[in-house]
Formats: C-alpha cells, structure tokens, sequence
C-alpha cells in the first residue's frame, strides 16, 4: 500500500469517527410518534463542533461528483453543509426558503415530511442548469420529493443528491423513485432507545 493511500485512509477514519461520536453521544427525544436523534449534525443543537462540521462537509465533497451549475440546499440545515462545498468546489450555491420573495420564476413547492408540511421557494434556477441537490438527513423522503420535483419543473437537470445523514430504511426506493443518485455519509437509527451510527 503506498503512502499517501494510507494517509488518506487514516484522515478518513478520523473523520468517520468524529461523526460517529457526535451522533451517537446525542439524545432522543420522541416526535411525532417516533424516536427523534437531536444531534448538532441535523438541528444545530446542542453547538456544532467546527470540526466535525467540517468532516462532514469534507466527506460529502469526497463521496459526490459536484459535476454541477449550482448546488441548492434547503433552509435550514442544509445551509452550512452547502455553504463549505460551495467553498471547497468553488460552486455558486442557493437556498431553498420557507418564505416568498415574490422574485420572477419564484416556485412553490409543499415539503411534506414524517412530522410536518411546510411550503418552500426556489429561486434562481434557469431551464437546462444542472444541479446537485445538498441537505443534512433523509427520512421519509418528502423534502426530496418536493425540491426534485420542483427543480424538474423548472427545466433543472438534479445530477445528484448528497446528505450528510441517512435515516430511511428504503434509501433505494427513494433513489429509484426519483431517479437521482443519492449519496451520503453516515446511516443513523434507534437501537434501544440510543442513537446508533454507521459511517
């Protein structure tokens, strides 16, 4: 094995493990009748260590193509995740908002997820860009759906999907069915009441 592949491998480790730590160190709590992981990763509480934010966002960089016009994220913690790669990439990127701006081309999507349903407002997107699709955590699928669906009706191409973390159990049926390739960096659930954490 040469050198910098052992570097490399071991950067990852402890990449992997500052992201394991965080998410299984967090609490559960139950939401909408089902065992909620508040971790700093997803809610932004408790604080976000910088580090593990930025191992995060240095994994997803590493995982995903970024062979893209734009990267969009939804508010709101898709926000720090996109604003590093957009950095790192030198990617313009843009938020999905939970509010109108009244902009020309603005589009209205219904983000319907496992505990609430919430309007949002993409902006700025031109027929033919091509654009990768970033957030923090896929559950049910809902907030995919609407942003896909509605990048697609505004002309967009969605190149990919990148998360930070994977709380679906039917991740495949979700890529399947919106025909994106979904990319992401740790696979997380509840196992006895604990947060549990594949990288």
């Amino acid at each position: 094995m040469c050198e910098s592949y052992k570097r490399i491998d071991a950067d990852n480790r402890g990449m992997l493990e500052d992201v394991r730590d965080s998410i299984e160190g967090s609490p559960v709590i139950p939401k909408g009748g089902y065992p909620y992981i508040v971790t700093p990763l997803m809610d932004g509480i408790p604080a976000i260590d910088p580090k593990t934010l930025h191992s995060v966002a240095d994994r997803m960089v590493r995982i995903a193509k970024f062979d893209c016009d734009l990267i969009v994220a939804p508010e709101a913690m898709g926000i720090p995740y996109a604003t590093l790669i957009s950095a790192k990439k030198g990617i313009p990127f843009s938020i999905i908002r939970k509010r109108s701006y009244g902009l020309e081309g603005e589009m209205e999507v219904v983000e319907t997820t496992g505990y609430s349903t919430t309007s949002m407002y993409i902006n700025g997107i031109r027929p033919g860009m091509r654009v990768a699709v970033v957030d923090d955590v896929v559950s049910t699928g809902g907030t995919l759906r609407c942003i896909v669906n509605g990048l697609r009706d505004m002309g967009a191409i969605v190149t990919e999907i990148v998360l930070a973390l994977n709380k679906s159990d039917d991740i495949f049926s979700i890529e399947e069915e919106l025909g994106v390739p979904i990319r992401y960096v740790a696979k997380i659930w509840v196992e006895n009441g604990r947060p549990r954490c594949v990288c």
